[in-house]
């Protein structure tokens, strides 16, 4: 466990090796699972805010989910997710022409309509944080969909924090992350062996 500032870094995500590779999951993360992409409370006004230039993006399934529901709910626990079709796939969650589900806010972004990628939650998958009163803990939170994922991070030897550099650093920013790849790579001094105190005979 590595320790920057108020925020506790699992030791997997500096471990485990992971790279997305939609070709072979086809974006299994956005159907897969009870509920939709966990949400923060700061994420919820800012989602109302561009659903009308992102709904052009979105499927008539997923219009139709937000116009009844809103454009966030909540699971069983009480804490807050975005909504899902039937069960299944995210609201925001399209099809692209080879059948990968993507993100519908993402691409609306990367068309320059919206400043705002995606929920963090998803934007750090497979990092999952969990809250306490006085820190967070990122953990890497293992998947069986995203076996292609890890396989394609052996081949290619990315850590998940090298993966995930562009969301670690919107998140904590760009000197949390400079630290904890510094404490990271730095190499670890070996401790010294107690020095034992030769008998006499």
């Amino acid at each position: 466990m590595i320790k920057i500032g108020e925020v506790l870094v699992s030791d997997d995500v500096v471990e485990k090796e992971f790279v997305c590779n939609l070709d072979k999951c086809k974006g299994a993360c956005c159907v897969e699972g009870d509920f939709g992409a966990p949400l923060d409370e700061d994420e919820l006004a800012i989602l109302e805010e561009i659903y009308p230039i992102v709904k052009p993006y979105l499927t008539k399934e997923g219009i139709k989910v937000i116009e009844k529901e809103g454009t966030h709910t909540t699971d069983d626990d009480g804490d807050l997710c975005t909504p899902v079709i039937d069960g299944r796939e995210c609201v925001y969650a399209i099809y692209d022409k080879k059948g990968i589900l993507k993100c519908g806010i993402e691409q609306a972004y990367l068309d320059g309509k919206i400043g705002w990628k995606k929920p963090i939650s998803c934007h750090l998958y497979p990092i999952r944080i969990t809250s306490k009163k006085n820190f967070e803990a990122l953990n890497y939170h293992k998947w069986h969909i995203c076996s292609p994922a890890c396989a394609l991070g052996k081949e290619l030897q990315v850590p998940v924090y090298k993966f995930l550099k562009d969301p670690l650093i919107r998140k904590y920013g760009e000197k949390w992350y400079t630290e904890l790849v510094q404490v990271i790579e730095t190499p670890q001094e070996p401790k010294e062996k107690p020095k034992t105190k030769k008998s006499k005979e």
